[in-house]
């Protein structure tokens, strides 16, 4: 949906939340739930959809005359589509996940044919005068490399080739089509490129040479023209829930990439877990009591402490770290899992719902991003006492989302 600032932004939710891997499941899961939340949200103005789709679903989408059925359906319902979420490439929901949502990563020629598979898919749905963005993991997962550096660094290289082998194709869609379809590489706790520094040292040292070399080549242009094609066309998909766990100030960030020359392409609207660690013993112990029910099986839970001395340590789960808890040298803890952006305090606990406002004060004058995503995933796996209606759910927090937007723009 278009909101504030002459319609400029447009919000939506990310379908990622719902369980279904093949088109049909993902169709019927938006035709029970987008009228619905269009009658309650934005009854008379067009609604926006934020679009998951896996590999399976990408491929059948594109069969037969599918795409052009889902296309008149849109029309007919007054819907739209801008962005779509590449990241998970399979299975998503009611299996085990963990750090399997990385593969196949960025060095395989699995993840380009995918995300090709979406950017002709996007670049059908979008509507003219809208650019659009595929969000998509942080080329891989740090632990499966970082002990071996020169695999790391073919890692990098081969990501770079990959991502630049689809902006090449993204250039051409821009030629034939008029529409700009945009890479928004997700920063997330242990990977790749995990946070902001990463992010900038990876455009530079990497992505603008090793790929602006690929487009020169290949599209027989210069290569500062390539770089800023590449500028262009690959962007960050600033998750506030990510970015929050690596104790980063949006402020921050934004200038910092803007100063790079690095743009946002989308925002994911998350809220982390949050935490004050006390010093004493039996309070700790009633942390990990109630921290236990988000030690879920299906998703990786990265946490990050920060210890007294302001020094962050890594955790690659919620389950491996809670036993650290009681005799750590922490001061806070914040954990990689999306709760519901409407709660701050949940008994003990709060979540980093903070920043999430903060992110939206910092767009009403800086205009760094006009794509909104709402990303809390977790319903199925949160705390039942934490559960409700599930459209009510998205509601509530569709209403927190433009509540704060009023608040900011007063």
């Amino acid at each position: 949906m278009k909101i504030t600032k002459n319609n400029n932004f447009h919000l939506t939710y990310c379908s990622n939340i719902h369980p279904g891997e093949s088109w049909l499941e993902v169709f019927a899961n938006l035709e029970n739930y987008i009228p619905e939340l269009k009658s309650r949200l934005s009854p008379t103005e067009p609604f926006g959809i934020g679009l998951r789709l896996s590999d399976v679903a990408a491929k059948q989408l594109l069969e037969s005359n599918n795409l052009a059925q889902f296309q008149a359906w849109l029309t007919q319902q007054d819907l739209y589509v801008f962005t779509l979420n590449g990241f998970p490439y399979g299975g998503f929901h009611r299996q085990v996940v963990k750090d399997q949502v990385y593969a196949p990563d960025w060095s395989t020629q699995e993840r380009v044919n995918y995300t090709l598979n979406l950017a002709h898919i996007l670049a059908s749905l979008l509507p003219q005068g809208l650019d659009g963005g595929i969000s998509t993991l942080p080329l891989s997962y740090k632990p499966w490399w970082v002990k071996d550096q020169t695999t790391f660094e073919t890692v990098l290289k081969k990501s770079c080739l990959n991502i630049a082998s689809v902006v090449a194709e993204m250039i051409r869609i821009h030629e034939t089509t008029g529409k700009i379809l945009h890479l928004d590489l997700e920063p997330e706790p242990d990977g790749l490129i995990e946070n902001t520094s990463e992010v900038i040292d990876f455009y530079q040292n990497c992505l603008l040479p090793i790929g602006g070399n690929y487009l020169s080549e290949n599209l027989n242009i210069e290569q500062h023209l390539a770089e800023t094609k590449l500028l262009e066309h690959v962007r960050v998909c600033y998750d506030t829930c990510h970015f929050s766990v690596e104790y980063e100030e949006p402020e921050s960030v934004f200038a910092r990439l803007q100063s790079a020359g690095i743009k946002i392409g989308k925002i994911q609207i998350s809220a982390a877990i949050q935490v004050k660690i006390p010093a004493d013993v039996e309070k700790r112990s009633l942390i990990v009591e109630r921290l236990r029910p988000f030690a879920e099986s299906t998703y990786l839970h990265q946490v990050i402490e920060r210890r007294t001395d302001g020094t962050l340590h890594h955790y690659p789960d919620l389950i491996a770290a809670l036993p650290h808890l009681e005799q750590s040298l922490a001061e806070e803890w914040r954990t990689h899992f999306h709760v519901p952006i409407f709660i701050h305090d949940y008994q003990i606990l709060q979540s980093t719902q903070d920043d999430i406002a903060t992110v939206l004060n910092l767009l009403q004058t800086n205009n760094a991003c006009s794509h909104l995503e709402i990303e809390t995933y977790t319903w199925d796996v949160l705390p039942l006492e934490m559960k409700i209606d599930l459209a009510t759910s998205i509601q509530r927090e569709y209403e927190w989302v433009l509540k704060e937007f009023v608040i900011r723009n007063s």
